[in-house]
């Protein structure tokens, strides 16, 4: 497992950043020489405690932050050199706070807003619209408020707007929040959904679990820096547990659990299982 970014030579980059720095006006320093690529179809969690850069490292990638220093490309293309409508209709971002992405009277308006900026009319629109709400689990809300619905169907609200975008990056920030397993779930479901259709997911998440299960690639923040990019069977290993120590993180507990056997590394409760049932 490496401790630095993937590699530059990574086949058909999706994103691309190279000695990203932010500092916020009053003098924060939230990234400092941050160096990253992820491959189109890509599914990457970013992890790491609350101040670690990870919100602040996604918001540049569809221009709501620009860098102090360094550069961040999409899809090919500098960010920099893009207004955040053209940057919007390459990466949909879905905040972790739904209240702060939430704006329309009716659920149907509030999907519908992003396809419509991005030219979908008609058939196509409301298409889209249905596809995101059927994929969140909300399609018989259609004519509802969104500030009638609970907390958790409101982060199911704000994952739907973006579906409906249909943009080629897609970036989740804690969407499991609030959610009950059987929300967890659909989740899982539903980045699985966007990787098999070639689209590219990066998450943010504190639920260890749901990133071991759920991602194939994990990446740990902490002071601005990335301190462990690897599998999550890489990750999660007994010997990264000083480096997630450090950012306040805990493995999940079948990773835990499968180590105190002498089962090796087994980041999930799937892969728990296998390694019991062969030392059976």
């Amino acid at each position: 497992m490496s401790t630095q970014a993937a590699p530059a030579s990574v086949a058909a980059p999706a994103i691309r950043v190279a000695g990203l720095v932010h500092v916020y006006p009053e003098g924060t320093r939230a990234l400092d020489g941050v160096d990253l690529a992820i491959a189109t179809g890509e599914l990457v969690a970013i992890v790491g405690q609350n101040g670690s850069g990870k919100s602040t490292l996604v918001r540049h990638l569809n221009g709501l932050l620009r860098p102090t220093a360094g550069t961040v490309e999409i899809l090919g293309a500098e960010a920099a050199g893009l207004r955040v409508a053209a940057l919007a209709a390459r990466v949909g971002l879905a905040f972790q706070d739904p209240d702060r992405q939430i704006f329309a009277g009716r659920v149907r308006a509030e999907v519908a807003f992003g396809p419509r900026n991005m030219g979908l009319r008609g058939a196509a629109l409301d298409g889209s619209v249905r596809d995101a709400l059927d994929a969140v689990g909300l399609a018989g809300e259609i004519d509802a408020n969104p500030y009638d619905l609970g907390y958790s169907r409101r982060k199911l609200l704000a994952i739907a707007s973006v579906l409906a975008m249909r943009t080629p990056i897609v970036v989740l920030d804690e969407p499991t929040t609030g959610q009950d397993l059987r929300g967890v779930g659909r989740v899982r479901a539903l980045v699985d959904d966007l990787v098999a259709q070639g689209r590219t997911v990066v998450a943010i998440s504190h639920d260890m679990r749901f990133v071991a299960e759920t991602f194939r690639r994990v990446v740990v923040m902490r002071a601005g820096r990335i301190v462990l990019d690897g599998s999550p069977a890489e990750v999660f290993a007994e010997a990264s547990w000083p480096a997630l120590a450090a950012t306040y993180l805990e493995p999940p507990l079948a990773a835990r659990a499968g180590a105190r056997m002498g089962l090796g590394d087994t980041p999930t409760e799937a892969s728990l299982v296998e390694a019991l049932a062969t030392r059976g």
